[in-house]
C-alpha cells in the first residue's frame, strides 16, 4: 500500500522474481515485519528519502568555506 498525491492509501501490485520473494521472507521471518509487502515498502522509503537527502545542495558561501576548511588541513 502507498499514499496517492491526496494522501489516499493505494494497493499496487509489483511482480518480481519468486526466488526473491522467498529470501525476503526468510530475512523477515524474525522481525515485526508483517508481511514482504510491509517490508518492500520500508525498504524502498528509505532508499527514497536516502536519495532525496542526497540532493542537499550547499551555498556558494557554504561551499566556500568548506574549501578554505579543506585547503587549511591540506586536503586541497
Amino acid at each position: 500500500m502507498v499514499c496517492d498525491m491526496s494522501g489516499q492509501t493505494v494497493t499496487v501490485s509489483v511482480t518480481m522474481q519468486r526466488s526473491l520473494y522467498e529470501k525476503i521472507q526468510k530475512r523477515i521471518a524474525m522481525t515485526s515485519f508483517q508481511s514482504v509487502a510491509d517490508y518492500i515498502v520500508y525498504v524502498l522509503d528509505q532508499v527514497v528519502s536516502d536519495e532525496e537527502e542526497e540532493k542537499e545542495v550547499y551555498s556558494k558561501e557554504d561551499e566556500e568555506k568548506i574549501k578554505e576548511r579543506l585547503r587549511r588541513l591540506g586536503y586541497l
